[in-house]
């Protein structure tokens, strides 16, 4: 009978070896596949970005760890909307300047028809700010807005507007509290309801846009709508957790968007600047009107 006993533990040993087996092969295998679909997402993430990426920037921070704050200009040009296929001005201008250690981040909306010199001229360039990356593309933009601001500027994205209606699609959405009811001439005449509404792509470029339906505020109110969608996009990327969404979303910025940004510098401003972005404020530029006449032709100013 203890011999019987005996062997019925021993084959009750090697079924339960059998079964840890089995369950460290499932896990083995489930590990191996996460690690797999990570590494699969990394460089799609990384192709994506690639595409995106024009060189260097000058006054880059060389180590993310240190949690230095940056500054970024962030350009929106009217290239990819409504047909455009010229180059553009940049009707958008946003320095967002984050700070890892206090966990903030602020946005300064910088009006299209600021008056400032153009750096990078060989001489002496006097337009409206907007003018810069029409003359000098980007990296002229930057250096223009960072002598106007007097403060570094690390590094620059330029969104083209038809770019901007795949990247809040890719998002599922953004919500906006709208400030007044209004319908925009944009993008067939979208209309838009005092307070709470959810906007997909088409018209939350709409929303960005309007500007004449703002009597009370102009090109400023124009500013603060911009600012909304750029919150509200950051808000919806931050939270995201779904792999379609997240895939979604990087080949919406793939062929859109062009930054001194390299993938190495976002994977480190994710990591050591990403709390930062859960806090946003924002402000706007403001000068005096003025109009510049000359021989050939007059236009408004802001000093």
């Amino acid at each position: 009978m203890a011999n019987n006993l005996h062997r019925q533990r021993g084959k009750e040993q090697r079924v339960t070896h059998g079964v840890m087996k089995v369950v460290f092969l499932l896990a083995f295998l489930l590990i191996m596949s996460a690690s797999a679909y990570a590494l699969r997402l990394y460089f799609v993430a990384r192709d994506s970005i690639g595409q995106t990426f024009t060189g260097k920037s000058a006054n880059a921070v060389a180590n993310f760890s240190d949690q230095r704050p940056i500054s970024i200009l962030l350009l929106g040009v009217d290239t990819g909307a409504e047909g455009r296929i010229d180059k553009g001005n940049s009707d958008t201008m946003i320095v967002a300047t984050i700070n890892p250690k206090t966990k903030k981040t602020l946005l300064v909306s910088i009006p299209r028809d600021t008056a400032a010199q153009l750096i990078g001229t060989r001489q002496f360039n006097m337009q409206k700010v907007n003018a810069a990356y029409n003359v000098g593309s980007s990296t002229m933009a930057k250096n223009t807005i960072s002598k106007l601001l007097n403060i570094p500027i690390n590094y620059y994205v330029t969104v083209n507007m038809g770019g901007m209606e795949q990247i809040v699609n890719a998002v599922g959405g953004i919500d906006v509290d709208v400030p007044f009811s209004f319908t925009s001439h944009y993008t067939g005449g979208q209309h838009f309801t005092k307070g709470p509404m959810h906007l997909n792509g088409n018209m939350a470029l709409a929303y960005a846009r309007m500007r004449h339906e703002d009597v009370q505020k102009g090109d400023y109110g124009r500013q603060e709508r911009q600012q909304q969608v750029i919150k509200a996009v950051l808000s919806k990327a931050i939270s995201m957790n779904g792999i379609t969404h997240f895939t979604a979303l990087l080949k919406s910025i793939s062929g859109n968007l062009s930054t001194d940004l390299s993938f190495d510098d976002m994977v480190g401003i994710f990591s050591h600047y990403r709390g930062a972005a859960k806090t946003v404020s924002t402000d706007t530029l403001h000068g005096q009107n003025a109009l510049v006449q000359t021989p050939e032709y007059s236009f408004p100013l802001a000093y």
